[in-house]
């Protein structure tokens, strides 16, 4: 992080200044665990917490100043400010402001995260570039994320998250990003945004902070964006299927379930790439990547090194290897296009396929019928065996999977009762892919075979 005075920061956020305002500040933190030499410590007020309670540890671990909502009987400079969250972002906006760097900024309802690590892969082999780290992608992790710039970063790679309308067009107008990229419009936060119209109007709030000429970059893929084709300049598409689109992909071949091959056609020609990860998907979110590096005046041969640099984050796609299965742990999250999509990997396998799944959240009032939808498509894939471990729309999947035509399918209320029916349910050299929301923990399900 480059280094602020106090001054700066008070006239960043429009806060009053109390103290020396030629403190200097070397860091900004949210977290009273990580306070260093030269912090400045913003205390954040949430339900069950408030950070406001931990400014004098942090005072006395060496913090030179601290945002605050509340004034505070201290020697410790510090600004006064109505809501100590706004103040971060507008600290990170006026921070966003004092470079020149490339930024891009990427949403959707499915494979964002992906998608992010895949453009800082292809972006990192011409420019030193900073990303969004785990899932830091909201009005706190944002900010921290553009706090991670300085003055030998080229390039940053920002995910935006969110679960209701002007979240988005928050995060845009912190980041100004120079390239805008949506990987799609599910069914991910129906429950608040109401529709998938609801939701595509969400995702294009990203477009409220991007630069004037700045690019669109849409998966032409998604029946919800390929209706912004005539409505949104400087737009363009990719694809798996449609050759219109301005960067498609050819000839994908599934090595195995760690490799994939494919050709990517765009305006540089063809790009032979192999990538370590598997999935259709995948491709995909590669494709969006290369659209990137185009932008940026990477060459063919950059973006095909970049991707293939590229390894998959924690618990997405993993492949597990154990003396009994072969496990691919997806667990980080899950809604109905994910679900589908790992499904769609393990049906096309040799040897026999099993599905572990559990609940997808913030489906809404629809839920069920979205559940009982994944099983229909699980049995119709040829998933051999499907899995469902949790509540009563867990439940409506199985029977969708039962109604579509599936030869074994087993449900279990817990966790544990699948543990007392591993042996009836799973057999040596399966492959098994576990997936469900974040919520379920189905990482434990994942620690549970691997033993």
């Amino acid at each position: 992080m480059k280094k602020l005075n106090l001054n700066e920061i008070a006239a960043a956020c429009g806060g009053e200044l109390i103290g020396s305002g030629e403190t200097i500040i070397n860091n900004i933190s949210t977290d009273s665990r990580k306070i260093e030499e030269g912090s400045l410590f913003v205390p954040l007020v949430g339900e069950k917490f408030d950070g406001h309670t931990f400014i004098e540890d942090t005072v006395k671990k060496g913090a030179a100043a601290f945002i605050s909502q509340k004034k505070v009987d201290t020697n410790a400079p510090y600004v006064l400010v109505e809501d100590t969250t706004k103040a971060l972002g507008k600290i990170a906006a006026y921070y966003r402001g004092l470079f020149d760097v490339k930024v891009v900024g990427i949403t959707g309802s499915v494979g964002k995260t992906t998608t992010k690590d895949m453009v800082a892969a292809v972006l990192s082999v011409k420019y030193n570039t900073v990303k969004t780290q785990g899932n830091f992608n909201n009005h706190i992790g944002l900010p921290l994320t553009v706090f991670g710039i300085d003055e030998t970063t080229q390039a940053a790679v920002l995910e935006m998250g969110m679960n209701h309308f002007g979240e988005i067009s928050y995060l845009t107008n912190i980041a100004k990003p120079d390239a805008a990229v949506i990987t799609n419009v599910g069914v991910s936060h129906i429950e608040y945004l109401g529709s998938r119209e609801g939701i595509l109007k969400a995702k294009c709030e990203i477009f409220e902070g991007l630069k004037p000429g700045g690019l669109k970059l849409l998966n032409g893929d998604c029946d919800m964006l390929t209706t912004l084709r005539q409505k949104e300049e400087n737009a363009k598409f990719y694809s798996l299927n449609d050759q219109s689109c301005d960067i498609y992909a050819k000839d994908v071949r599934f090595i195995s379930l760690e490799e994939t091959a494919f050709t990517i056609v765009c305006s540089g020609g063809e790009i032979p790439v192999r990538l370590k990860a598997t999935g259709r998907h995948m491709v995909s979110n590669a494709l969006a990547a290369t659209g990137i590096g185009l932008y940026f005046g990477l060459t063919p041969d950059e973006i095909a090194r970049g991707l293939e640099s590229f390894r998959s984050g924690d618990k997405r796609m993993d492949v597990i290897k154990t003396d009994r299965y072969t496990l691919i742990n997806d667990t980080y999250n899950a809604n109905p296009q994910s679900v589908k999509a790992g499904l769609d990997v393990i049906a096309g396998l040799e040897g026999r396929s099993v599905a572990v799944l559990g609940e997808m959240l913030e489906l809404g009032e629809n839920s069920p019928a979205f559940h009982r939808e994944v099983g229909e498509y699980a049995a119709k894939a040829g998933v051999d065996v499907i899995i469902g471990i949790g509540n009563d729309n867990v439940m409506q999947l199985t029977l969708g999977a039962s109604f579509g035509g599936a030869k074994k399918v087993f449900y279990y209320k817990t966790k544990e009762e699948f543990r007392e029916n591993i042996k009836k349910s799973l057999k040596k050299n399966d492959t098994v892919l576990i997936k469900a929301s974040r919520g379920s923990k189905f990482e434990e399900i994942t620690d549970m075979l691997k033993k």
